[in-house]
């Protein structure tokens, strides 16, 4: 069985598509990626089609990661059926997305960062109209609730015992 992730928050430009790309090649350097499905997508529709800020992009790309290939794109009723687990960035987010869930979704819907191990905060910070500074807050922050995501699907999951986990 496949687990299925969907990181949301309200575009897509830059904390989603940032933690798509975390958790990604952390389920590729953990041999996890047949096991474990990654997307992201945003509650609004003003950037379908468009590639992650380059801001984004470029804070990424100094620590490896590779946002490149990702398009925005909007979260859609379907979406509260195919994954298994909804990650808002914000409780803006979530709560937008509880509007929109319909009661036979069976996904676990919640903030991102309650599965970070020692969590500062609760909710992933827009970086969009502040400095460069802050979209190395977010992955700091991402990176760190993505790791406990990871052993968390492990752990409830039986994944990853092999893969040094």
């Amino acid at each position: 069985m496949t687990v299925k992730v969907l990181f949301v928050c309200l575009g897509n430009i830059c904390r989603s598509p940032t933690a798509h790309g975390v958790f990604q090649k952390m389920l590729a350097d953990a041999g996890l990626g047949a096991e474990i499905e990654v997307d992201s997508a945003g509650t609004g529709d003003w950037h379908i089609g468009r590639s992650p800020d380059p801001r984004s992009q470029a804070a990424a790309l100094s620590r490896n990661y590779d946002l490149s290939p990702l398009r925005a794109r909007q979260v859609c009723l379907a979406d509260f059926h195919e994954f298994d687990y909804i990650l808002a960035m914000d409780k803006q987010n979530l709560t937008d997305l509880q509007a929109i869930r319909s009661d036979q979704a069976k996904c676990e819907l919640a903030l991102f960062l309650n599965y970070a191990a020692n969590p500062t905060r609760c909710e992933v910070p827009d970086p969009y109209y502040g400095g460069e500074r802050g979209f190395d807050e977010v992955l700091d922050l991402v990176e760190a609730a993505a790791a406990g995501l990871l052993a968390h699907i492990c752990e409830h999951h039986a994944l990853g015992k092999g893969a040094g986990l």
